[in-house]
């Protein structure tokens, strides 16, 4: 028998777990996604096509954690048996987290108790894991500190992989069956909820610019995996002349190089090569205040020849 079920969400995790959940029989009560950017998420977009009650909110409570009043009376007329949160950024309150019969499920891309809070897959690449994975847990009034229903791991991260491509190509796919097979063993009643290990808990900050500034002095390899960890956002920098200049789609080599770090090297048509310590990075695409460009248009705006260090 189905369940009603209030999803909260955004695309492509939440799109994968709306069709699957109605593939299943379950009834969607309430559908919950970002407001409209500069164009609609496509969770929001796919809700509309099946003609499904769509609701947009960026926030559920304040920051003193009091549930905002218009957000909970809208939710409470659903008659929700259970919310799931496929890849949520709004912190939600505990009066709708434990509201339905069955609570709440939640995504998480990583295999916690390992790497709680929002950043979780930049700074698993920025640390230079090797495998990576996915939780299903049941959310309280902690960050990911619930007990865990479904967990997923093995999934290996590439050299090249950025966040961008660990989490389109490898853990939002994995993550909606996870969310899934969460929701088959709750229905059926078979769910043990596990609580989390305490003692192999880690926790990290947001990666802001702070974070995501390049030190060149670092070694090559740490500032290949900074660079990686903040590719789509924030994107890792450098400062030039005031100017940040934000650096994606790289590759990097172990090699031995004679220039400063920085300092910009002779490499194929197209792309930026920066001498690092202990190695070269390719870069093929930037983002600077003109926006975003390839490394050879970028290059020829800023004047920049073999040679010239690309930071002040």
């Amino acid at each position: 028998m189905g369940l009603k079920i209030a999803l909260f969400g955004q695309a492509p995790v939440g799109v994968g777990c709306l069709e699957g959940l109605i593939e299943a029989g379950h009834e969607i009560v309430g559908v919950y996604a970002p407001p409209d950017g500069r164009r609609p998420d496509g969770l929001a977009e796919r809700t509309e096509e099946l003609g499904l009650p769509l609701f947009k909110r960026r926030y559920f409570r304040r920051r003193s954690g009091e549930a905002i009043a218009e957000a909970l009376d809208g939710y409470r007329g659903l008659g929700a048996e259970l919310n799931l949160l496929a890849s949520v950024t709004a912190l939600l309150p505990v009066e709708i987290l434990d509201a339905p019969v069955h609570r709440s499920l939640c995504f998480h891309p990583s295999l916690l108790p390992r790497y709680r809070g929002g950043n979780a897959m930049q700074w698993q690449i920025i640390e230079g894991e090797a495998e990576s994975g996915v939780s299903v847990f049941v959310p309280d009034d902690g960050v990911d500190t619930g007990p865990l229903v479904v967990q997923r791991g093995g999934v290996e991260i590439d050299p090249e992989d950025t966040t961008g491509s660990l989490f389109f190509g490898k853990l939002a796919p994995l993550g909606v069956e996870a969310l899934l097979e969460a929701v088959e063993a709750i229905g059926s009643g078979r769910a043990v909820p596990a609580a989390q290990d305490e003692s192999r808990a880690t926790h990290q900050g947001l990666v802001d610019d702070e974070v995501a500034r390049i030190d060149l002095m670092r070694p090559g390899e740490e500032i290949d995996r900074l660079v990686r960890g903040c590719d789509p956002q924030p994107g890792a920098y450098l400062l030039r002349r005031g100017e940040k200049i934000r650096l994606y789609d790289v590759s990097y080599s172990a090699q031995a190089t004679r220039e400063a770090p920085g300092t910009l090297l002779d490499g194929p048509p197209g792309a930026l090569s920066i001498a690092l310590r202990g190695g070269l990075l390719r870069v093929g695409r930037v983002r600077a205040d003109a926006g975003k460009e390839n490394s050879a248009d970028f290059v020829q705006r800023a004047g920049l020849k073999v040679g010239d260090g690309l930071s002040d």
